[in-house]
């Protein structure tokens, strides 16, 4: 028995509209919105001139990319137990076995990445040795706390861990713009050199 033209069509179509879930999707645009507001705000943090971080009014610039660093933090986590209980639609058949396992290699760098970055960078930050009398406000509405045992180390270790933590929230940012280049561009160039359907995955 032969397949209609119009059946095959609609075969195809709904083949080529598999996609994220509705919240997948959520997740996804949000997490990424906000870390391209934090790097702006880093941006702007790395641009100031020595000395203005200690003026109590510049302090919401830090304070800010603090605050979004928590909330990437708390969507990952919402992310990965989505993602647990429901399964994302499969790569294109079309994808060769290469660009499939390159694909999960950047996605899963890029989970990891998600918690390594807000958490070094909270880490960093309960490690600073004025932490005690400049509290952490999520937001400016509610007081969020630090790492308690960092907190109560001595001051020569604080300082140390300080630096060191903020080097590994450097280090953990730079290679995330990597793989979200990465990302960026297979995604790109599945869709507009390979004819792969990929974006319509991941839009709402």
């Amino acid at each position: 028995m032969k397949t209609s033209p119009s059946a095959k069509s609609g075969s195809r179509t709904a083949t080529a509209v598999q996609r994220y879930t509705r919240v997948a999707i959520l997740l996804h645009w949000s997490i990424a919105v906000l870390i391209l507001a934090n790097v702006a705000c880093g941006l702007t943090v790395a641009l100031l001139p020595d000395g203005t971080l200690s003026d109590e009014s510049m302090r919401w610039v830090i304070d800010t990319h603090k605050s979004i660093g928590i909330t990437v933090l708390g969507l990952a986590f919402l992310r990965v137990l989505w993602r647990i209980t429901q399964r994302p639609p499969p790569l294109p058949a079309e994808f060769p076995a290469r660009e499939r396992a390159a694909a999960h290699a950047v996605h899963i760098a890029l989970y990891v990445l998600m918690f390594a970055m807000p958490v070094s960078g909270w880490l960093h930050d309960s490690a600073w040795v004025a932490a005690a009398s400049h509290p952490m406000y999520l937001y400016g509405l509610f007081q969020w706390p630090r790492v308690g045992f960092i907190m109560n180390l001595d001051p020569a270790t604080k300082n140390q861990l300080h630096d060191q933590f903020g080097a590994l929230h450097t280090a953990c940012s730079y290679v995330f713009y990597s793989m979200l280049a990465l990302h960026v561009a297979g995604a790109l160039k599945h869709q507009w050199i390979d004819g792969h359907s990929v974006l319509r995955r991941m839009i709402p």
